[in-house]
Order: structure tokens, then C-alpha cells, then sequence
């Protein structure tokens, strides 16, 4: 098997879902014996960052609206998630998709608001 480069295992995670990849860092904790989330740094944002506003973003449904069944598919074609999965996540609200592009974000915002969903970015 190829060793994947850091930029080609970062590109592989922004596919996952949410699920998947608490999986993946599920099984590395079984496969490594340690936790990969207690080990992350995060980086100080620079000044000029700050200055733009945040450059990702968490979508929260905060309520499916009137036309549930347009936001259970929504949220499907986004998240990649199973039926009973977008329809607990728009009857009980809660992150659609987590540290995204700001642009993405708002455009998933658009798109659930079209449908009659109440969004919130974070």
C-alpha cells in the first residue's frame, strides 16, 4: 500500500462524515493505543485573521421549520448521512457540518433557509 501524504490525508478527512471520522479516531486509539485529539495543537490565528471573521464555520439547524421533509434531504446530500440519521438531525437540531469554508457554510445556510429551516453559523 502507497503511504498517503499529509495533503492527500487531510483531502481524504474533509470527505468523511462527522461518524466517520470519530471511527477513524476510534480505531486509532484501539490500533495505537493513543488518543490523536489529545495531541492536537492548535495554531494562534494572526491579527489579520481576526480582522476577517472567522474563515470556518459550524452549521447548526436550530429548527427543521415547516417543510421537514426538504431539510431531512438537504441535509442528507450534504452530510452523506442515512435517512434515520437526517431525519433525528432535523427533528432534534444540532451541527449539520462542522469547520467548514465560511463561503461553504453560508451557502449550506442558504440552502436549509430556502427549504424552511432556522440555521445558525457558529
Amino acid at each position: 500500500m502507497a503511504k498517503l501524504t499529509r495533503d492527500e490525508f487531510i483531502s481524504a478527512l474533509k470527505e468523511m462524515t462527522i461518524l466517520e471520522v470519530k471511527e477513524l479516531v476510534d480505531a486509532m486509539k484501539e490500533e495505537f493505543g493513543v488518543d490523536p485529539s489529545a495531541v492536537a495543537v492548535a495554531a494562534a490565528p494572526s491579527a489579520d485573521a481576526a480582522n476577517e471573521g472567522p474563515s470556518t464555520q459550524t452549521v447548526v439547524l436550530k429548527s427543521a421549520g415547516g417543510n421537514k421533509i426538504a431539510v431531512i434531504k438537504i441535509i442528507k446530500e450534504i452530510t452523506g448521512l442515512g435517512l434515520v440519521e437526517a431525519k433525528a438531525l432535523a427533528d432534534n437540531g444540532g451541527n449539520i457540518k462542522e469547520n467548514v469554508p465560511a463561503e461553504e457554510a453560508k451557502s449550506i445556510a442558504e440552502q436549509l433557509t430556502a427549504a424552511g429551516a432556522e440555521v445558525e453559523l457558529a
